[in-house]
């Protein structure tokens, strides 16, 4: 169950209250795992199966220090192998009850990741600002993921984002800050579980628009920036380049 913030009628202090409390994660029984993942690929969010935790802090990929445990595609075709049918995703959640799923970035929607104390204090902001934000998820490993409509493929090939903004699973661990994923990689879709009994849930559900990231973006960089005790820089914050 989503918490829709997307009314107005609350106090301020009442939203403020909320964003720092912890919200109910989602039923982790199959029929709502498979009701979340369909209402995800109902709203274009293709998918593909992903790994899932294993005893002792371990990934089910069974690779020895595997260093994004059962937060990976379990196929390397994964970028081809996402698909929004119903028919097909059915078939692998009950075929594969425990595993997670990946949305790939970058062909309908991108992902605006960020610190989680962040990204509440920009999620407040925006909302207090009657910003539209569209679907939220929170990860109990610190995160929260801001999803959006994708910029795309431009038809300028010279014309594309920053790099230190530009976010591939490979290069996770080198963007503490602001993560940006788009072409070319994935995030995990909620319901997803963690080692250490941690996971993945909505905080504002699917039913809420893909916004256009650049409605966001200023108010995650400066929100990110207060988080790391720097001075926001606006003037580098991720437009398109243009050569």
């Amino acid at each position: 169950m989503s918490a829709d913030l997307g009314g107005r009628t609350g106090l301020q202090g009442k939203l403020s209250q909320w964003l720092r409390g912890r919200r109910p994660k989602e039923a982790a029984g199959d029929g709502g795992r498979e009701d979340l993942l369909l209402a995800a690929a109902g709203a274009g969010l293709p998918l593909a199966p992903a790994a899932h935790p294993a005893p002792g802090y371990r990934c089910s990929c069974d690779r020895v220090g595997c260093p994004t445990p059962a937060r990976h595609p379990v196929s390397f075709a994964w970028q081809t192998q996402s698909t929004t049918d119903r028919a097909q995703i059915e078939r692998w959640a009950r075929h594969q009850p425990q595993a997670n799923f990946i949305t790939a970035t970058g062909m309908v929607h991108d992902v605006l990741d960020v610190p989680l104390e962040a990204g509440r204090e920009a999620l407040e902001r925006l909302l207090g600002a009657g910003i539209e934000v569209g679907p939220v998820a929170e990860s109990d490993d610190g995160r929260l993921l801001f999803f959006t409509l994708t910029r795309g493929t431009p038809e300028d090939e010279d014309e594309w984002w920053p790099c230190e903004l530009d976010c591939h699973p490979e290069t996770a661990d080198e963007h503490p800050g602001l993560r940006w994923h788009c072409r070319g990689s994935y995030v995990l879709v909620p319901p997803a579980r963690l080692p250490g009994d941690q996971g993945v849930y909505w905080v504002r559900g699917l039913e809420h628009p893909l916004p256009d990231p650049l409605s966001l973006l200023e108010t995650l960089t400066d929100a990110c920036a207060r988080y790391a005790g720097e001075e926001p820089d606006h003037a580098s914050a991720a437009w398109p380049l243009r050569h």
